[in-house]
């Protein structure tokens, strides 16, 4: 028995295959759109081939396969055979909201020719019939918004919990190097007694103890860890909840070298003491 699992993305064209295989992406699958099902057998060798590198596989596969897509079930029974498992996700929408989105967004029906949209739609559900009642999941996106979607597939083929999911990273910065472009909340230290007024810390940074006991002993330190910890208590489950993979928190001092530092190492202490799987980075340490 290999331990390669695939998923196979199908289902009727305008139904969210697209945003489905990002979804997949984001849970740490490799992904490949459209590829020719007569391939598929000799591709799992390939992955086999891999030394376990590449061990979960999502793939679209659709009726954009032309003649090819018919092969489809000779080549799932070959992967059955070889050991390999799979299950199929299989994405559909009403009649109308298929129209409108692509109304939206100005393509043509791959099935429609010179013809009507709708003529398209029920031609693919047709032939795609007999696939879908092979899909271990099916799933009906004419309600759902593209979050609800990828929240839908993480929930379903994640092994990990929310709060196992999401990356938090915390960055520190100096304000005068510019903040940090990707990060979604920023926080200001520059209000804390400043360790580059003493000679004997001013060339240290925040990761040396030294300068960590001078900016940790003022009493306007832990009144500010104590609020930053209540925020964080309170925030960050909010951003679990609606499904975010990542959170960036800047902590910001004038030079990014000593405050900031501090505070983003006992930032990271505390959130991985939560049980968050956390990162730190120190941007203009050196």
């Amino acid at each position: 028995m290999q331990l390669i699992s695939f998923v196979i993305i199908t289902g009727i064209s305008g139904a969210g295959k697209s945003e489905a295989m990002k979804a997949f992406e984001d849970l740490g699958y490799f992904c490949v759109d459209n590829l020719p099902p007569i391939f598929l057998p000799k591709f799992a060798e390939l992955c086999a081939q891999s030394e376990g590198r590449i061990n979960r596989i999502a793939l679209v596969v659709d009726i954009r396969g032309g003649d090819f897509f018919d092969s489809l079930f000779s080549s799932l029974e070959l992967l059955e055979e070889a050991g390999y498992s799979y299950k199929i996700l299989y994405l559909e929408a009403s009649d109308e909201v298929l129209i409108r989105r692509f109304k939206e967004s100005r393509r043509r029906h791959p099935l429609s020719g010179e013809g009507r949209i709708l003529d398209g739609i029920k031609a693919e559900k047709s032939r795609l019939e007999r696939l879908k009642g092979k899909a271990s999941l099916i799933i009906d996106t004419s309600e759902l918004t593209v979050h609800q979607l990828r929240e839908e597939i993480t929930a379903r083929f994640s092994k990990l919990n929310k709060q196992e999911k999401m990356i938090i990273t915390v960055v520190s910065f100096g304000f005068r190097n510019g903040l940090p472009l990707d990060a979604d909340l920023i926080f200001d230290v520059r209000f804390l007694p400043n360790p580059y007024y003493v000679d004997s810390l001013k060339e240290l940074d925040g990761n040396y103890q030294e300068v960590a006991d001078y900016v940790l002993k003022w009493p306007v330190t832990e009144k500010y860890l104590t609020k930053l910890y209540h925020f964080m208590e309170f925030c960050i489950p909010q951003y679990v909840n609606e499904g975010r993979l990542q959170l960036v928190i800047g902590i910001g001092c004038t030079g990014g070298k000593h405050r900031s530092v501090t505070i983003a190492n006992q930032l990271r202490e505390f959130l991985k003491a939560k049980g968050y799987k956390v990162l730190v980075e120190h941007r203009d340490v050196s």
